[in-house]
């Protein structure tokens, strides 16, 4: 899927962008928005963007499991070469270390995230700050066009700033500008 992310500068905005978004078909599940101001996104029923999205734990989460794989793994070996079970400890010793290795990496990388603003939205950072409210918009392909219409025509007091993908990369760093273009990651 895609997201979609537009910047407003009122709440009223919001609300009629959330109102005519679901007109549309677009569930709340694949509405957010991000604002200062969470409490007025609650009395008027706006779908609030989650820790999930606002935080950097499914990345970091990723990127730990994969270190803790690796870990794993070279722990695998050495039990294989120093024999610290017994000179034939079976494959479940092995499987054991590795899956607890990277389980374990993954929850430190995820309490690593907790930490971290999520890399996706933090070019939005200073405008939320500054009271305006971002609007993320996650939508098939086929739907894209559709919902540039209706933001174009309905509400232009939003600020279309990119297009994104909902795919979490754990490789990707990405600190560039935003791009006004419908393929910008």
């Amino acid at each position: 899927m895609k997201r979609m992310y537009y910047l407003t500068d009122t709440i009223d905005s919001a609300e009629q962008i959330s109102t005519d978004l679901h007109s549309v078909g677009i569930t709340h599940w694949n509405f957010h928005v991000l604002s200062k101001d969470e409490a007025g996104l609650y009395k008027r029923h706006i779908h609030s963007a989650n820790y999930l999205q606002k935080l950097d734990v499914v990345r970091d989460a990723e990127r730990g499991a994969l270190l803790g794989l690796l870990g794993g793994i070279y722990t695998a070996i050495y039990i294989s070469t120093s024999d610290p079970f017994g000179p034939n400890p079976g494959g479940l010793a092995y499987l054991t270390a590795i899956g607890f290795i990277t389980l374990f990496g993954a929850w430190v990388g995820g309490l690593a995230g907790l930490a971290k603003e999520n890399q996706k939205i933090a070019r939005y950072h200073d405008a939320i700050e500054a009271g305006q409210y971002l609007i993320m918009i996650d939508v098939k392909a086929a739907e894209e066009s559709r919902v540039r219409h209706l933001m174009s025509e309905k509400h232009p007091e939003a600020a279309f700033k990119r297009v994104g993908s909902t795919f979490i990369n754990p490789f990707k760093f990405s600190t560039s500008p935003d791009l006004n273009q419908a393929g910008a990651v």
